[in-house]
């Protein structure tokens, strides 16, 4: 709004604002408006959660050191996304399609997040939807998201081929040929495509959401991936960069920048809440909708096989519940004292503190591959 009130309109009658057409200075108002957004809002926020009585419950079988959160106030998630859809509805160029996908991501997931933390208030429990529900969401919100970047694909503004970390030339494209009409080829030419974005989509927001088990530990490491999410998404959409560095180019891409510089001032500005001891918890409907997002800006950009590097820490504590419960089943044994692995560490007697900045140690150092890998092609 601002973008085009300033720039459109104004700058042809006051020539210094010109400046709001650059992205790079926009970039820096979502940010800092983000942060201020958060940090202001926040005192607000947590003293109405706590008026409400939405507080976090402990999962039962957790470490004993957790039982004083207890209380706490959660779905502070709220706070987040509101200081993400703000500044990127002020600062971002609203023609611009991707950055409407990526803001409806951050609410579709978002949403069922909310509708998850709701549903534990109600029992008054650790639990809320089922795993069947809650993946049956998150599937279908993935699919609009893949059913909208196959309109974009047909007229022309989006492709379906991806870049691949190391190697320069080869991009291989999820639809395997274009669809001819005829409904029997239809799971052929599509499935591939759908099949990745539930990947994507469902293990990147899953991801986040199993490692929000930690003060600060979730919203440190979002920090860290949106950062270089946002140097990503500029270098994706400048035209000189993108060749220069040999990446699959996607025009207007530029503008996603503006919506994730807002995430990291949105997760800098809950952070100085969440930090240890957390005055509040992100919730589901925190953790969701920034794994979601975080997901899909990768998918926009075409960095879908970069993203497990950019948010390395998420991977490992999804890859740990994944094979603690896989070798329950098959071999009665667990391969942790408990999952996910952030909890193996606090069993093992590190103290939680030591534990996230560990953790968000290794999650820098595999962003800044991430970010080295662009050159290494």
């Amino acid at each position: 709004m601002l973008y085009w009130l300033l720039f459109e309109k104004l700058q042809p009658f006051f020539g210094p604002f010109r400046l709001f057409g650059y992205v790079t200075f926009r970039t820096a108002c979502a940010l800092v408006s983000a942060l201020l957004i958060s940090l202001l809002l926040g005192p607000w926020m947590i003293r109405k959660l706590r008026e409400l009585s939405i507080g976090q419950f402990i999962r039962e079988d957790g470490p004993k050191s957790h039982e004083t959160k207890a209380g706490t106030p959660t779905m502070g998630g709220l706070l987040i996304i509101i200081s993400i859809l703000v500044p990127t509805l002020c600062w971002a160029n609203l023609r611009n399609v991707y950055v409407w996908i990526a803001m409806g991501s951050l609410v579709g997931f978002g949403a069922i997040g909310f509708y998850d933390d709701y549903t534990k208030l109600i029992k008054m429990r650790n639990l809320g939807l089922t795993a069947r529900q809650k993946f049956l969401l998150q599937v279908l919100v993935a699919m609009i998201i893949g059913f909208v970047l196959l309109l974009l694909n047909a007229k022309g503004s989006y492709t379906t081929a991806m870049n691949v970390p190391f190697l320069k030339s080869f991009r291989p494209d999820l639809l395997l040929h274009s669809f001819d009409g005829n409904p029997w080829t239809f799971p052929l030419v599509f499935a591939p495509f759908y099949i990745f974005m539930i990947l994507v989509l469902v293990g990147s927001t899953n991801a986040v959401n199993l490692t929000d088990g930690l003060d600060g530990l979730a919203i440190g490491l979002m920090v860290i991936a949106s950062s270089a999410m946002t140097a990503i998404c500029y270098l994706a959409g400048h035209r000189e960069f993108a060749t220069y560095l040999e990446l699959q180019r996607v025009p207007g891409s530029s503008e996603l920048t503006i919506f994730c510089a807002a995430m990291v001032g949105a997760s800098l500005g809950f952070l100085w809440y969440n930090a240890h001891p957390a005055e509040v918890f992100m919730g589901d409907v925190g953790s969701l909708a920034l794994g979601g997002s975080m997901g899909t800006v990768a998918v926009l950009i075409k960095q879908e096989l970069l993203l497990p590097f950019i948010g390395g820490v998420y991977v490992i504590e999804l890859l740990s519940v994944v094979l603690q419960v896989g070798s329950f089943k098959l071999r009665k044994k667990r391969i942790f004292k408990m999952a996910p692995i952030h909890h193996h560490f606090e069993m093992l007697g590190w103290k939680e503190s030591k534990v996230i900045a560990r953790f968000w140690i290794v999650g820098l150092v595999m962003a800044l591959f991430a970010l080295a890998s662009l050159k290494l092609r």
